[in-house]
């Protein structure tokens, strides 16, 4: 059952004040508002957790992880129920993101049992060197500390309570404050009374992880200017990670914000692949542009062609395709607003021209699409800022070269993707070292919604795409964010740390 309450250190705490949520159906449930006061006693919580927690074996906090996972599938009906009515989400969607938040778990786990993230070095003592002897030194990975979490709106498992930063940072060693969103505080609180439950089954310290509810934007500022926070894993709009970005490179002790902001994810189709199979690529195109509302952060919202008859059949076939799709549901009154307002800001800009309209109100979305030159894409910064929602722009090239400038153009991406035939190769070998300095993720031939979560995926890029390029929030990687290297110089066998 919902308490409606916080979770700080393993008692569930009441606020003073409540806040409504906003379902897409169903009836508005009562949550305590968070305060400053709430985050100051979970992060003293997670301070006080840190020397036990970190201490812990790795097949101790491996078999933790797996109780979590366990926990939420206990939960799962229920989870699912209150998910639907938050969001709007169809519930195959929440059950395939439950399973993708319980795998996760379950991979960090198996990550941390073989040791590798560890990066152990050893450089043996060499006493007879000359001029001087060098002394043994021994190097691994350490956890950093306690760690502050956002919640996501677009994902309420997988990126959010118990998702892939938290589980991640569980895995390092970290104690986690979540800051939960209030797009779907229900969600966050069954997922949160799961992993409390693995906490007391597990005998770990309460303060290994606190949920914080609801709060303005005093407690999120608390939470990244606690000084006993060591780092802070967001996943958001530009707006307000910059925002939290900027406080933590403030703070007196500045921290690392790894900040996950979302990108218009570029598609570049070269002339062989639309001459064979333009018509396919636009059905693919037109599925995951408009999957879930459009409202995954590696929606494609550009495709870059060049220009032409075997163009236009694409752009007309994309037209059909995208025309099927209804009105759907999104996360939240505030995310509709804002794809109206960005739709009308990409309709207003010089030379768009459109493709497809329709009528969208209150919290539905309709797909739009436009098109628009390269050369007045490329007068227009603001056409590559993202829109959040299932809206497409085709932006018309004159040739190879045009289309090279629109990929040099680009700020940082998460994703690019190539759309390629053999006869396409060379083309495709000038525009890849130029995507692969925009993007985290190059593809060939594919879709880049659906982030498979595994040892080799990297789901981040250079700024705007997130504040870190050189890590990723899914992934075995993401777990790096939450260490860092430490020597042992001519340390004792005795005082060496377990995994040394």
């Amino acid at each position: 059952m919902l308490t409606g309450k916080h979770l700080i250190a393993g008692n569930w705490v009441a606020g003073e004040t409540t806040f409504l949520s906003s379902p897409a159906t169903g009836e508005a449930l009562a949550f305590s508002v968070g305060t400053p006061a709430h985050v100051d006693a979970a992060v003293r919580g997670a301070e006080a957790a840190y020397p036990s927690f970190s201490a812990l074996t790795r097949e101790a906090r491996a078999a933790f992880l797996e109780k979590i996972a366990d926990e939420i599938d206990l939960r799962g009906a229920e989870v699912t129920a209150i998910g639907v009515s938050e969001t709007g989400l169809p519930a195959a969607r929440l059950e395939g993101e439950r399973g993708r938040t319980t795998g996760q778990l379950r991979l960090f786990a198996s990550h941390i049992r073989k040791g590798d993230y560890l990066d152990r070095r050893v450089d043996a003592a060499l006493p007879d060197r000359q001029p001087a002897p060098r002394p043994e030194i021994r190097m691994m990975q350490r956890p950093i500390g306690p760690v502050a979490v956002f919640g996501a709106s677009n994902f309420p498992l997988a990126f959010s309570t118990a998702g892939g930063d938290t589980a991640s940072a569980l895995a390092a060693g970290c104690p986690v404050v979540v800051k939960g969103h209030s797009a779907h505080p229900g969600t966050g609180e069954i997922v949160a009374q799961a992993i409390d439950a693995a906490v007391k089954a597990c005998g770990l310290h309460p303060g290994v992880f606190s949920l914080v509810q609801g709060g303005k934007r005093d407690v999120g500022e608390a939470l990244v200017q606690h000084p006993l926070i060591k780092a802070v894993g967001f996943t958001g709009s530009l707006g307000g990670g910059r925002a939290l970005f900027d406080l933590c490179a403030r703070r007196p002790e500045p921290i690392p914000f790894f900040g996950e902001l979302g990108s218009v994810n570029p598609m570049f189709l070269l002339p062989a692949a639309v001459g064979a199979r333009g018509a396919a690529i636009a059905a693919g195109w037109a599925g995951s542009l408009t999957m879930g509302a459009g409202q995954f952060c590696t929606n494609p919202g550009i495709a870059v062609v060049i220009d032409g008859p075997e163009a236009q059949a694409f752009i007309d076939a994309a037209k059909a395709a995208v025309e099927k799709v209804g009105a759907q549901t999104m996360l939240t009154d505030g995310i509709a607003e804002a794809y109206r307002s960005g739709r009308d800001r990409v309709a207003a800009a010089s030379g768009v021209r459109a493709v497809l309209t329709s009528m969208c109100d209150l919290r539905q979305a309709t797909p739009y699409l436009f098109e628009v030159s390269g050369a007045d894409w490329l007068a227009n910064h603001a056409l590559g800022e993202e829109v959040f929602g299932p809206l497409g722009l085709f932006v018309r090239v004159r040739d190879l070269a045009e289309m090279q400038a629109i990929a040099g153009s680009l700020e940082g991406q998460l994703t690019c993707t190539l759309h390629v035939d053999p006869a396409d190769y060379p083309a495709a070998k000038t525009l890849l070292p130029l995507l692969e300095r925009k993007a985290g993720r190059v593809l060939a031939n594919g879709f880049p919604t659906g982030v498979e979560v595994c040892e080799a995926q990297v789901h981040g890029g250079p700024y705007p795409a997130s504040t870190n390029f050189g890590a990723t929030a899914v992934g075995t990687l993401s777990i790096r964010r939450w260490l860092r290297p430490v020597a042992y110089q001519n340390l004792p066998p005795e005082l060496f740390p377990q995994d040394l």
